[in-house]
Order: C-alpha cells, then sequence, then structure tokens
C-alpha cells in the first residue's frame, strides 16, 4: 500500500549518529491495517530517534496520543491516552530475519525499514485488554463484589496462637475420638 511507504526510513541516506524522524498516525494509519478489530480511530504523534552505528541501528519509539476505543461494559467510544516508548536493534548480517522481539537482522544493503508495522503493533500492546470508559472505571464488577464480603484472619504471634489452642482444649468437655487422644499424646 503506498500509503504505508510513507513510514520508511531509509538508512541507507543517514550517515553514522543519531538522527531524528517524526510520523502522524491518524484514521487512515489504522485503518490501512486489514486485521484490526480494537482501533477505529485515533491521533498520535511518533517520534523516532534512531542511532546508526557500524555495526548496528538502534531505535528508540516514543508514540504519544489519543485512541478511540469502544467501552467492553457500555459500548460508548472514549479516547483512551497512550503514551509508549519502545526500543528496537537492527543488526547488520547476512541475511534479514528477526531475531528477538526487539532484535533484527538486516544487510548492509538494506535500503529502507518500514516501521508502520512496528509502530502499529505497539499501539496495540498498550491498549488494554478491558476496555472500560473512565467514567465506568470505579464501579466494581459483579464479580467482585464476593470479594469486599470476605474476611482475612492473621496470627500476629505464633506463641499466642499456641496459647488459646491448649486452653481451648482443656476447657473442651465433649468427648474425643480416641485417635485424635493418640495424635495428641504424640504432640507433647
Amino acid at each position: 500500500m503506498k500509503f504505508l511507504r510513507s513510514f520508511d526510513i531509509e538508512v541507507i541516506k543517514f550517515k553514522e549518529g543519531q538522527h531524528e524522524i517524526e510520523f502522524l498516525i491518524d484514521d487512515q494509519f489504522v485503518s490501512a491495517f486489514e486485521d484490526n478489530e480494537l482501533v477505529e480511530k485515533g491521533k498520535l504523534t511518533t517520534r523516532v530517534i534512531m542511532h546508526k552505528g557500524a555495526n548496528l541501528i538502534e531505535m528508540e519509539f516514543d508514540i504519544a496520543g489519543h485512541v478511540r476505543l469502544t467501552c467492553d461494559r457500555s459500548l460508548e467510544e472514549f479516547d483512551y491516552p497512550l503514551d509508549i516508548q519502545e526500543e528496537i536493534i537492527f543488526k547488520y548480517g547476512s541475511e534479514e530475519k528477526e531475531i528477538d522481539d526487539n532484535i533484527y537482522m538486516i544487510t548492509r544493503d538494506t535500503p529502507s525499514i518500514n516501521v508502520a508495522q512496528l509502530i502499529y503493533e505497539f499501539i496495540l500492546l498498550a491498549i488494554p485488554a478491558k476496555k472500560i470508559h473512565p467514567d465506568h472505571r470505579n464501579e466494581l464488577d459483579e464479580e467482585d463484589d464476593s470479594d469486599i464480603d470476605g474476611q482475612y484472619i492473621y496470627i500476629d504471634d505464633q506463641s499466642d496462637w499456641e496459647e488459646e489452642e491448649e486452653n481451648s482444649e482443656e476447657n473442651e468437655d465433649t468427648p474425643v475420638d480416641p485417635r485424635w487422644e493418640m495424635l495428641k499424646k504424640l504432640k507433647k
């Protein structure tokens, strides 16, 4: 797609050192990806700081702005703010391949690197799994109501607990199963 070619960084033209490139992300960028079901609109600014060295290219991505999401609870649309910092390393090698999530191998004669897919993935990874409108964030989930009613019991000092246990054993007048009596004798 022609539009995504505007996200090419022609690394072969840059000299060694630090360079800054800026991209504007808008609705057209988001709609360019076919598998996109999460984000339909957005307005972001992507600043790429590229450190070109003799053996590698280091790119720092700083993405800031907002995307339009649909609330999972109320189905209302809302703007979700994003502030993303990521780093990718491109090492020179004999072939082009992905070594790690953040490390790629490229050949020395690679003319340009397209960062559109990387930016798109950074945006998707920054979106929460549960998209809740800001007006509904303070409300409790129905399933979490049971947690509120629960109580926790903490024992601060083991010796206090043992004393209470011994006192309760002495005061019990109810008949005890003989097997438990045997176990109590073993304990002492």
